[in-house]
């Protein structure tokens, strides 16, 4: 996914102090830099390729600086062309940053939060956009937190159950196109394309936004998935697992994800099927295992008839 410069001035609401004509510079790097050890002197590590943010500890070593050192250091900075240099709520922006920043074209920038929940959120967004991503065939919904992605044949009757699982009060996060991304490992974020979030498509019905129709509630824009469920036809000559000890995953990039096959067929409740099988997914998660316990149970039934 292409990023540039000023997609984070308009996610951030940041002030644009000079170097308007770099807000087009594509950002590259998901990470952040704090160039402290450049100021200092020391620029055989310096990370240009990140976005550079700058707080009070940054700017009150620079003023213990003599003029020529800040010339030279700031002008080092600016050279290697980094993205863009973004300060901090608590601080003022040196007048030679200002002045780099017209000479070489480079963004300086102004945000309106602390320096610590800035770099938290510049590493997050800049994680989402510029992570690998992939997109599969599916409806995500957040079934009492636990995220489940439900894939299937079309005609299935996936968004039918999703529209289901909202009116019990879960969360619609995307409807037909799920794209996803490893926040990092073993943890699988979906969400949906721009154009179709809110949106469900009900056959016979159309496109529904489930906003307007169930409150905000019923939409959230990102979701870890916990648990995916093919729903398939019934096929009576295939052997489906009755107790649920045979635990199968799937691999999405480097993470490992809890996966079921969910046989439908006429009579079958398939929005409650899915709500039990996340709930029951929840539980496993916080080491309750249902099926492993009635196999004990058995076991000890069996072991203590045969000692007796």
């Amino acid at each position: 996914m292409s990023l540039i410069v000023n997609d984070l001035v308009k996610a951030f609401k940041l002030s644009v102090v000079s170097g308007e004509k770099g807000l087009d510079t594509e950002i590259k790097m998901d990470q952040v830099s704090r160039p402290g050890m450049e100021l200092a002197g020391l620029f055989d590590f310096y990370e240009f390729e990140r976005v550079q943010v700058l707080g009070s500890k940054e700017v009150t070593f620079f003023h213990w600086l003599n003029e020529n050192d800040q010339e030279i250091r700031v002008d080092m900075l600016f050279e290697k062309h980094p993205p863009m240099f973004v300060f901090s709520k608590n601080t003022e922006i040196p007048d030679i940053f200002i002045q780099k920043g017209h000479d070489y074209g480079i963004p300086v920038l102004k945000s309106a939060k602390r320096t610590s929940a800035l770099i938290s959120s510049l590493y997050q967004y800049l994680n989402a956009k510029l992570a690998e991503r992939m997109t599969l065939h599916g409806t995500l919904v957040d079934i009492n937190g636990v995220g489940v992605l439900i894939r299937g044949k079309s005609g299935l009757g996936k968004s039918e159950t999703a529209l289901e699982l909202i009116r019990r009060g879960h969360q619609l996060v995307s409807d037909d196109r799920v794209d996803m991304y490893q926040r990092e490992i073993g943890i699988v974020v979906g969400e949906a394309p721009e154009i179709t979030q809110r949106y469900l498509e009900i056959r016979g019905i159309g496109i529904i936004n489930v906003v307007k129709l169930f409150g905000a509630r019923a939409f959230k824009e990102n979701k870890k998935i916990m648990l995916v469920i093919d729903l398939e036809h019934w096929d009576s000559k295939k052997d489906y697992d009755r107790l649920g000890l045979d635990e199968k995953t799937i691999e999405f990039f480097d993470t490992k994800v809890a996966h079921i096959k969910l046989p439908i067929s006429e009579g079958r409740n398939v929005a409650s099927l899915i709500e039990v099988a996340a709930v029951n997914a929840r539980l496993k998660f916080l080491g309750e295992n249902s099926a492993q316990e009635f196999s004990d149970s058995v076991m000890k039934v069996l072991t203590d008839k045969n000692e007796g």
